[in-house]
């Protein structure tokens, strides 16, 4: 079981949808998981951003550079996923 399944529950559901956000922008942009390769990421660790494991906030910023999309865009919103549900 990797680390990350040992988050609380509102950061998993926050990293999840940062990863399906980030899905949509490369998809966007007309990428293959495989074009990632090109912008210094390895396919199995964007294979794991996409699939919501946490990732560093260099790593983020990485990302926000290779879309061109400032990191308050790529994050806006997504603050309620935070929120602990009762």
């Amino acid at each position: 079981m990797g680390a990350h399944r040992d988050l609380p529950a509102n950061y998993d559901r926050f990293f999840h949808a940062l990863g399906d956000r980030i899905r949509s922008y490369r998809v966007e942009n007309g990428m293959r998981q495989e074009d990632m390769i090109f912008y210094g990421f390895s396919v199995r660790h964007w294979q794991k951003i996409e699939g919501g494991q946490p990732m560093t906030v260099f790593t983020l910023l990485r990302v926000s550079e290779t879309f061109q999309i400032p990191l308050d865009q790529m994050l806006a919103g997504l603050n309620h996923h935070l929120r602990k549900r009762k």
